[in-house]
């Protein structure tokens, strides 16, 4: 099935939840819960998105909910307040945008139910806070990617929401996956999987699929509390949709005909269907009219501290990554064909954003430059600096790599060791991050050269914690500093491997990272200074059970270079 751009738009509806003014006056009366908690998203300066989602067995007719703003957790000075409409169109979420508020404020805000037009119980409650204006002292972040159900417990999600203080959430993609429960699935080799069943058990395709994965995510009381505490800024990576995905399909996408040899159909529907369930289910603000629901780029003012600049780098103009497998040849003696992959590797037309969101970065950045702002801040799906393979045996010794590849199941043992074969080659480990679309990554790097910005990159996907300088092509300017987010509970290399010193051998193999974790579970806590920047790296100490400590690995400060740029990324 072909869907064109006006078609694509009715599927994905409206978005929000009708106002009731606007509605039929016949609404459901009988009892309704919000099990699925609450959120809020997308701060600006007077305003904020509120969502929820209702619960009302039976409920044939629309379902109005009040919703509440207050300046106090008690609700008795409330600043904005209304009544919403939903319905099964829209998988009987509410969404809401709340106006009219106050610049960096703190705000209590709830949802209750209606009966006979009044509200009924005191409803759900939740803080958020909106962006300030003007001079602003300091700006304070929780990073996070990358939420694998089955995996373990979203304790992570718990610690972000006993922070004493953080001003927005941001995350930065794998927010769900598609996969399937079966017993080969990603993720259901944990010791807790069996608790933790995917909703539906199979992989999904289908917008009821996918609002069912959503609705499974939205009922953890931990990722519930962590929604509660602040708001939240958000972008879908890859397993929203599925796996590597990119502008024409996804590694985990079979084009074949739906239910026919295993195959799942046209993309441009599934990737529709995943977009509305994304924005049905998540407190982002919907599409502006006329704009594709793939273009999620936003910019977020933070007084004079930051711009935080959210880019989409899978759904509107990636091209499609590069394999080792199909793409780099071998000659009969056994050896790789190196030049020919650097060849297609380095070719310009290679994208990750479009010419459209490239000019809107350009300009945003420049913009932010000149009116003063401390730090550019790029909120962003995936690691961007130069990391090569590294080599396990040169950093362990022979004997104890030995040992460690003897140990490792049948399907792992083949990646380890041709990933010790790339390593003497100057040529990316993931294919599927900036370092798979290098003349992209060099423009970026000349939009923020051209505009002398300070820039922090922010990435997640790759399970693992980073420290990165970001250097250009050339290897002569520091451009800019990186914080990697690992996995909330997403397996990474030092699952498969654990005790290995991959962090080490990442390292001492790339000039650009300063520091990797392949193990540990967590966030970023960023804090944003005039002249400064802190990222602290936080790890939760267990996902295998709800009791758990958090730590904070490393701490790195970033300084602003003369003239652009960052000075260094230092341990602090």
């Amino acid at each position: 099935m072909k869907i064109d751009r006006r078609g694509l738009l009715a599927l994905l509806g409206s978005g929000a939840a009708t106002p009731v003014a606007a509605a039929a006056p016949r609404t459901f009366d009988g009892e309704v819960r919000f099990a699925h908690g609450l959120a809020s998203g997308d701060p600006l300066a007077d305003r904020v998105i509120l969502w929820t989602r209702v619960t009302a067995e039976g409920a044939a007719a629309p379902v109005a909910v009040r919703w509440e703003v207050a300046s106090d957790p008690d609700f008795k000075a409330i600043v904005a307040q209304g009544q919403a409409l939903t319905d099964a169109a829209r998988d009987w979420t509410v969404k809401v945008d709340a106006t009219g508020l106050k610049p960096g404020t703190d705000y209590h805000f709830r949802f209750r139910p209606l009966k006979a037009g009044k509200p009924a119980g005191e409803g759900i409650t939740g803080r958020t806070r909106t962006l300030p204006q003007g001079s602003v002292k300091d700006v304070v972040l929780a990073v996070a990617s990358c939420s694998l159900y089955p995996n373990g417990y979203f304790t992570a999600y718990d610690a972000i929401a006993k922070l004493p203080r953080v001003d927005a959430v941001l995350h930065l993609g794998d927010y769900i996956y598609e996969y399937g429960g079966g017993p080969k699935d990603y993720g259901m080799s944990s010791p807790v999987a069996v608790q933790r069943r995917p909703d539906p058990p199979h992989e999904i395709v289908s917008l009821s699929d996918y609002r069912r994965r959503h609705a499974l995510y939205k009922t953890d009381p931990m990722l519930q509390a962590a929604h509660a505490r602040a708001p939240w800024i958000v972008v879908w990576d890859d397993h929203e949709t599925a796996n590597d995905s990119w502008v024409g399909g996804a590694e985990n996408h079979d084009p074949d005909p739906l239910g026919q040899n295993g195959g799942e159909g046209d993309w441009a529907a599934r990737k529709a269907a995943a977009l509305k369930a994304y924005y049905e289910w998540m407190p982002i603000r919907e599409p502006s009219a006329g704009t594709l629901p793939e273009a999620a780029w936003r910019r977020f003012q933070f007084g004079d501290v930051a711009t935080l600049l959210m880019v989409e780098t899978r759904l509107t103009a990636r091209t499609q990554q590069l394999d080792y497998a199909k793409d780099l040849a071998f000659s009969a003696d056994g050896k790789p064909q190196v030049e020919a992959f650097v060849a297609k590797w380095q070719d310009p037309s290679r994208r990750m954003m479009g010419e459209g969101q490239e000019q809107w970065l350009a300009r945003e950045v420049d913009a932010s430059v000149k009116a003063g702002t401390a730090w550019q801040v790029l909120g962003n799906q995936v690691v961007m600096a130069r990391v090569a393979a590294p080599n396990l045996k040169a950093t362990m010794g022979a004997e104890k790599f030995g040992a460690l590849v003897a140990a490792l199941p049948d399907y792992a043992k083949g990646r380890v060791e041709k990933g010790i074969a790339m390593s003497a080659y100057d040529i990316p480990s993931n294919l599927d991050a900036w370092d798979g679309y290098p003349a992209d990554r060099q423009r970026v790097y000349d939009i923020f050269k051209a505009s002398k910005a300070a820039p922090i990159v922010l990435a997640g996907d790759s399970h693992m914690f980073w420290a990165n300088e970001l250097w250009d092509d050339a290897g002569s300017t520091r451009v800019a500093a990186e914080f990697g987010a690992t996995s909330i509970t997403s397996p990474g290399y030092g699952d498969l491997m654990p005790g290995a010193p991959i962090g080490e051998a990442f390292v001492q193999r790339n000039r650009e990272v300063k520091y990797a974790h392949p193990s540990a579970k967590g966030f970023v806590l960023l804090t944003l200074e005039k002249g400064r920047a802190t990222g602290e790296l936080v790890a939760v100490s267990t996902i295998l059970s709800t009791d758990y400590t958090t730590s904070v690995l490393k701490t790195f400060v970033v300084t602003p270079a003369e003239g652009g740029g960052v000075k260094a990324l230092a341990e602090g």
